[in-house]
């Protein structure tokens, strides 16, 4: 009888634990958005609903990049660092070398394609843990976003070296990619059209056995280089995206404009992990985790928590999405 009502109890803890392992972000993103609705008036309408979703498409899109990395069992840390170039390369053929939309974007997105490739040859080829050479290439691309630049900010009208004001002017179409509602239609956009790959096509199902067991994977015919190969590609591709919509957002190319959206990707990655007990990475995930983090953000500035504690919350928020993950895998 003792016996009977252990188990009954350990049962039933089990199922708390499982339904906060599945519900848990919902759960959340639904309790803060009560609490800052009560808390101020301005939160729960329609203007700071677009507000919260425009500050988040930049985060999503480079957390997409960061969610196809994990599918294959790897981690990028070059994401924010590979934004910057991109950053950095779109702006300037526009204000430098007076290119158009087409060959802006095409310059950067190349550009983001040869640095995913680097990585993906030291990781794959030489076989150096994902973890130690992305945060290395994280420094080394950050330098030639630093050095590209020569530590200015790249903008119309500014002074060159030579002491002439810089040529260029930065296209109507591009700076609409940047502006609503655009700039949240391609956020959804990338999030739907990753969400088929990953799940509706062979593809996606080899990545997602690839991260559940390379070896297995190898052992049944999946070309395992390939697909770790093209994972770390896309993930500088997504990037290389949510950095020119940074650009043609703020129309400027700051000094290391993509570092702030490393952590917020990674914790939106992370979190994504445990959306509906899935425990592998999925776009529709990272979708919520850059939501409840969108959330958090905009409701602690209306209640006048200073930008210096941000980075407080946000560590707490991913420490406790990555106790929900690996609770779970024990």
């Amino acid at each position: 009888m003792e016996q009977a009502t252990v188990t009954k109890s350990a049962k039933k803890k089990f199922n708390v634990m499982d339904f906060i392992y599945k519900y848990g972000t919902f759960l959340t993103i639904v309790l803060l958005v009560i609490y800052f609705s009560i808390a101020s008036d301005s939160f729960f309408t329609k203007d700071n609903v677009v507000t919260i979703l425009r500050s988040i498409s930049i985060v999503t899109v480079i957390a997409i990049g960061m969610t196809i990395s994990l599918t294959v069992g790897g981690f990028d840390l070059s994401v924010g660092s590979v934004a910057s170039v991109s950053v950095g390369i779109v702006i300037s053929m526009f204000v430098w070398h007076q290119q158009n939309t087409f060959v802006a974007i095409l310059a950067a997105l190349t550009v983001a394609i040869v640095l995913g490739l680097i990585n993906a040859f030291m990781i794959v080829k030489v076989k150096i843990p994902d973890m130690l050479m992305t945060l290395a290439t994280m420094f080394v691309y950050q330098g030639i976003s630093l050095t590209y630049s020569k530590g200015a900010m790249i903008s119309e009208k500014m002074i060159m070296p030579n002491g002439q004001t810089a040529p260029g002017t930065i296209s109507g179409l591009f700076s609409k990619f940047g502006k609503v509602p655009w700039i949240i239609i391609i956020m959804f956009a990338i999030v739907i059209i990753v969400h088929i790959f990953l799940t509706y096509t062979k593809h996606g199902r080899y990545m997602y056995i690839i991260g559940g067991n390379m070896e297995a994977a190898r052992l049944s015919g999946i070309n395992v280089d390939r697909y770790r190969i093209m994972a770390y590609v896309l993930s500088a591709i997504f990037a290389s995206i949510g950095g020119i919509i940074l650009a043609s957002r703020v129309m400027t190319a700051e000094v290391n404009p993509g570092a702030p959206y490393l952590m917020d990707a990674v914790a939106a990655s992370y979190i994504g992990l445990s959306i509906g007990g899935s425990g592998k990475a999925n776009a529709i995930g990272t979708l919520f985790g850059a939501i409840l983090i969108g959330i958090l953000q905009n409701g602690l500035v209306m209640m006048s928590v200073p930008y210096y504690a941000m980075d407080i919350v946000k560590g707490i928020v991913l420490a406790f999405a990555l106790t929900l993950t690996y609770y779970r895998k024990k």
